[in-house]
């Protein structure tokens, strides 16, 4: 159930409250003009502003993942250098990226997994985080890989053993920490980046990795026939489809890894476009909602080659539950 709502605080208040000090103004511009120059200042100045007054800070995911390759195409598509700039950033994970989006100058929306508002409402992560953080879409649901050695036969089998789940603060690390559990399984978690772990999973320095991305990962694709590596299968049990949905992978997401003609099971969780809850008539309220009116606008492009195929699998009125939707329209 969505809880109740209320005007969040603005950003330099929360800043004051969680960093014990208010933050400083934005800079206007990168260079101080020479001292003397007053026209040369007020020209720097006016253009600095001419140039912040339509930017977006979208924070996404490492580079391997498909939350930077929709950020990238956030960019290509609605930004058209004069009213609205999309500037994509590489992210930490779901829960590092709600931190960023809260926190720091410049970042108004992030991907993010949609189970991460309850995880960091449940662990305290973030004070007052539901009247902080709105949704602007849900995007597409994001599979669950789990990558071990092919004499790995099942993920019973992971118990006490070494499995990297991404950085700490990742979505990966939290749904890893949240599956495992469910099923009662105890790992040992590693924190290494994605490709490292692929590197020492290859090399037999840890049993498995988990990575939750959306279909096909280009980590694993680049993967070779022969590698001696196979996904493990995740069964749908009762306690994981009380947040997780059913779903596969398919020898068609990685022809080198899954026998033509058969498939793995596993879990998938949704990506949701998250934003700051900025107050309505707030000038990054504004910005934000010329976000969305442009991403509605041109929402067809999204679904056209050379764009993530994931796109032709977002809803724009889809509701994400646990969530407040953000209202461009105040």
């Amino acid at each position: 159930m969505t809880e109740p709502t209320f005007a969040p605080p603005s950003r330099r208040a929360v800043l004051a409250g969680v960093l014990g000090a208010a933050a400083p103004g934005v800079a206007v511009a990168q260079t101080a003009a020479p001292a003397g120059s007053q026209g040369l200042t007020q020209t720097l100045s006016a253009m600095a502003a001419r140039a912040n007054a339509g930017t977006v800070g979208v924070i996404s995911g490492g580079v391997d993942g498909t939350y930077i390759r929709f950020a990238a195409d956030l960019a290509a598509v609605l930004d058209d250098g004069d009213t609205l700039r999309v500037i994509p950033v590489v992210g930490k994970g779901s829960i590092q990226n709600m931190r960023d989006i809260v926190l720091l100058r410049g970042i108004d929306i992030g991907i993010v997994q949609s189970d991460a508002l309850a995880f960091a409402r449940r662990e305290q992560l973030i004070p007052a985080v539901t009247s902080l953080i709105q949704y602007i879409t849900k995007l597409y649901d994001e599979e669950v890989h789990v990558l071990a050695r092919e004499g790995t036969p099942s993920l019973a089998a992971l118990a006490g053993r070494t499995v990297n789940v991404d950085g700490r603060g990742s979505g990966t690390a939290m749904t890893a920490s949240l599956v495992f559990g469910a099923l009662g399984i105890g790992i040992t978690p590693a924190y290494d980046p994605q490709d490292v772990a692929l590197a020492k999973l290859r090399r037999g320095e840890i049993d498995a990795m988990v990575f939750v991305a959306g279909k096909p990962a280009r980590l694993f694709t680049t993967i070779e026939p022969g590698s001696g590596l196979r996904f493990l299968p995740i069964t749908p049990a009762p306690a994981l489809l009380e947040t997780y949905l059913p779903t596969s992978l398919a020898s068609a997401d990685y022809p080198n890894l899954i026998p033509a003609g058969t498939s793995v099971e596993t879990i998938a969780v949704g990506a949701v476009m998250a934003v700051y809850a900025w107050a309505p008539g707030t000038e990054r309220h504004r910005k934000v909602s010329r976000f969305v009116v442009a991403l509605n606008e041109k929402f067809q492009e999204f679904l056209r080659p050379p764009r993530h195929p994931k796109w032709r699998e977002v809803n724009l009125a889809a509701q994400v539950p646990g969530w407040t939707r953000f209202d461009h329209t105040r």
